[in-house]
Formats: structure tokens, sequence, C-alpha cells
């Protein structure tokens, strides 16, 4: 009986790892930041059903805000670096500051005339072990994408890397993200966001243990200097947080 609560309580880490990672919920484009411009964005992500249950110092999900703030620079034409100040707002003590990473960004110089975008993110931070049991992390986002007329499409083939917590010694984990839109007007695009997690390369986790959502989303393109995304997401496995409303808006300067 002890064996199987010992289990139970590695099953349901792995449940909570992706269910608190609801802070930046976005498939990246793969131009970086113009030279010497700064983008600010506030990502807002509220999980209309999550989790209800407390597992150690981890806290649940269900009815929670996440505000995110993130900072972005071009440095280059080709180079930008971004910052994040993740945090929580809800009952139970799950109101706080909750972690924050840099991410420098290269991608392939337009003049190379390749017939695909492609940059390379690289995400390095840490979180709270209340919000996220691995506490210190590494993210390889590759980003890869293509206009055809009015149909949009990006594959983020994201790879994750845990330095302290429970899946430390585990490996990478592949994390992948796909978007395709279709441009109804000049302005409004609507399209589809996927987002997953199935475990360490080759030793792949049983599909309910991973972590698969799909967005209705929608951008719009009023202003160049604005940015606005919006969608509502469904889990589609166990593991996965069933309902989640997003927002993010930013301001170029």
């Amino acid at each position: 009986m002890k064996k199987f609560y010992i289990i139970a309580a590695l099953l349901f880490s792995t449940i909570q790892l992706f269910a608190q990672d609801n802070y930046e919920i976005q498939v990246y484009a793969s131009p970086t930041m113009d030279k010497g411009r700064t983008m600010v964005e506030l990502h807002s992500n509220y999980t209309l059903n999550g989790s209800t249950a407390t597992f150690g110092p981890e806290l649940p999900t269900n009815h929670v805000v996440h505000e995110t703030i993130e900072i972005t620079h071009g440095w280059t034409s080709w180079f930008e670096t971004g910052f994040y100040i993740f945090n929580s707002i809800g009952s139970g003590g799950r109101t706080a500051y909750v972690g924050s990473h840099i991410r420098p960004r290269v991608m392939v110089p337009e003049s190379w005339k390749w017939p695909v975008g492609v940059s390379l993110s690289t995400e390095f931070g840490f979180q709270k072990a209340a919000f996220d049991p691995n506490t210190c992390s590494l993210e390889i986002r590759p980003i890869i994408d293509k206009k055809w007329n009015k149909l949009y499409v990006a594959l983020n083939p994201t790879v994750e890397k845990s330095f302290a917590g429970p899946d430390a010694n585990t490996g990478f984990i592949f994390s992948p993200n796909v978007k395709g839109s279709y441009d109804i007007t000049k302005e409004v695009a609507l399209g589809l966001e996927y987002y997953g997690s199935t475990g360490p390369f080759f030793h792949y986790d049983p599909i309910q243990q991973q972590q698969h959502q799909i967005f209705v989303a929608t951008d719009l393109d009023v202003d160049p200097n604005w940015e606005f995304n919006a969608g509502f997401g469904l889990g589609l496995t166990n593991s996965t947080d069933k309902a989640i409303f997003k927002l993010i808006l930013g301001r170029r300067f």
C-alpha cells in the first residue's frame, strides 16, 4: 500500500507540472524584435476548470489567474532578449510572485532569403516550488513559420530540461506547439493553437499522463505598434487543465 501512495504521488506531481505552467500560452513567430525597439506584453490566463487538490507544496490551479509581464528588446536586426515576471492571483494563498526567466533569441536574417522563417529561442529561469516542483529549468524552442497569402502556420518543436526538482534526472521533455490561422479580414485572423508535452524523448508517457491542449484563438492587427491575441483552450487528457481563457496584449516602443 505504501508503494501505491508513492507511485500516486509521483504521478500527481507530473500532472501538476504542466497545469502550473500556464503563464505564457503562445506559439512563437520567427521574427525577432526590431533593433532598438522594446515590446511590453501582459499575458493574462484564467483557469476556468483546473486541478482542485493540494499535494505537498504544490497549489491547485482551479479558478486561478496567471499574470505574466514580458519585456523584449531588439539589440540587432536578428537578436533580441526577453525577460519574464510570473505572477499568480487566487484564493488559498495562491496570490504571489512566482518566478522569472530570461530568453535570448536569434533568427535567420531575411537577407538569407530562406523559404521559411526560422529562429531559435532559449529560456532559462526559476520558479517557486508551490507553483512548479521543478524550480530551475531550461527551454530550447526552435521556431519555423510560413505565410501563404491568408494562411499562416508556425511550428515550435520545443524541448525542456529541469535542473532542480523531481525531473532533474529525466532528460529532455518534448513539448511541441503548433499554430494555424487564416486572415478573415486585413485586421482579424482566426485559428487553432496546439500545446503539448509528451514526456522524455524515446520514453514517452502513457497518453493520459501526457498533456494536450487545443485553443481556438484570434489575432487582431489594427496597429503595427500593438499586439492582441485571445483564445479559449480545452484539455484533451486527464493530466491537462480542462478549460483556460487567455489574453495577450502587447505594445511596441
